[in-house]
């Protein structure tokens, strides 16, 4: 999710022209053998997210399901960033504890001046040199998955099982084509046969979603995998801003039985609901999207208590983390808001 103006008119262009998503500019790969120049290394790295993204949100939930937090340091922006990019003024002074910066672009500035792109999040940091290693949001869980694997916490699951990849890449290409990217296609087009498109594919791919999980508990084999974590980012922003806000309404995730379950199990298995803060995520949606929502208000609803109520997924069996265990508690200073949660 970008964060700086690069030319389109900044905050106001959102909803004004056509839609695209960019590709990771910087791609390098912090890897155990360090072929990029990155090696995996505690305490090295600094992952910046925005609780408000759907795809720093995947950084978020595989970083505390393998237990990563002790090796990976995390920095939250604030939720409604400006023009100039992503924003630390969460913390004391505006300025991120650990980088000493005020604004994300800094350290893309240090690694490439008058870079032209988009600041997006989720990004990881050199925190030695203060520069930018990756910003590479498809690539940078798998890396966590595969390449961290020295420094996950005992009974870490499996979350990209060598054995389940080719099923894994095909389901989560599929709901990144017509699911995360659909939304964003469906509420940012600016022509009305553009939007119907978009929302088309989106619901026909959701049905098609639900006939698959109707009978397994999780996309791909019977534990979670990098497929469930992929989809869960989008669906739990989905009535809260993405049926209203994005006009992705032909139905709400509430309405849809085997969906809203499906969720439901997720949101209660600990790394996933701990990430979720629902303030952050409609802050940003209703406050920074100006080209939609001119008047940046930001709604009262959707009622979110119906996310800690049961959802029988179990019944289906499977093993949420396979051979291993859940993860330990959020830790300090990592905890959502009261009011971001149910």
């Amino acid at each position: 999710m970008s964060g700086r103006d690069d030319g389109g008119g900044g905050n106001n262009s959102y909803g004004r022209k056509t839609f695209k998503r960019s590709q990771a500019h910087f791609a390098d790969r912090i890897t155990a053998d360090g072929r990029d120049g990155w090696p995996v290394a505690a305490g090295r790295y600094r992952l910046v997210v925005s609780r408000a993204c759907p795809w720093a949100s995947r950084a978020l939930v595989s970083r505390r399901l393998l237990g990563l937090e002790d090796a990976l340091s995390l920095a939250v922006t604030d939720p409604v960033q400006d023009d100039r990019s992503w924003r630390f003024t969460l913390d004391p002074d505006g300025r991120d504890p650990v980088l000493g910066i005020r604004y994300l672009s800094e350290a893309y500035d240090r690694r490439e001046r008058d870079y032209p792109g988009g600041v997006s999040v989720p990004a990881i940091v050199d925190v030695s040199s203060g520069q930018l290693v990756t910003n590479d949001y498809q690539r940078i869980t798998l890396d966590l998955a595969t390449e961290w694997t020295a420094l996950h916490r005992e009974g870490a699951p499996d979350l990209y099982p060598a054995s389940r990849r080719d099923e894994i890449d095909a389901v989560t290409e599929d709901v990144f084509q017509d699911v995360n990217n659909g939304v964003y296609r469906a509420g940012f087009a600016t022509g009305q046969e553009e939007y119907e498109a978009a929302c088309t594919g989106l619901f026909r791919r959701l049905e098609k979603l639900a006939e698959r999980l109707e009978k397994q508990r999780y996309l791909v084999g019977d534990t979670i995998t990098e497929a469930d974590i992929r989809l869960f980012t989008t669906l739990v922003r989905f009535d809260a801003v993405y049926h209203g806000h994005f006009k992705c309404n032909r139905w709400k995730l509430t309405e849809n039985r085997v969906l809203w379950a499906y969720a439901r199990d997720l949101y209660q298995t600990p790394g996933f609901g701990d990430t979720v803060d629902f303030d952050h995520i409609k802050r940003h949606y209703y406050q920074v999207h100006t080209g939609i929502n001119p008047s940046g208000i930001v709604p009262l609803g959707p009622d979110l208590s119906g996310w800690t109520t049961p959802h029988h997924r179990a019944e289906l069996g499977g093993r949420p983390f396979g051979d291993g265990t859940p993860p330990g508690p959020v830790p300090a200073g990592e905890e959502v808001a009261a009011r971001g949660r149910p």
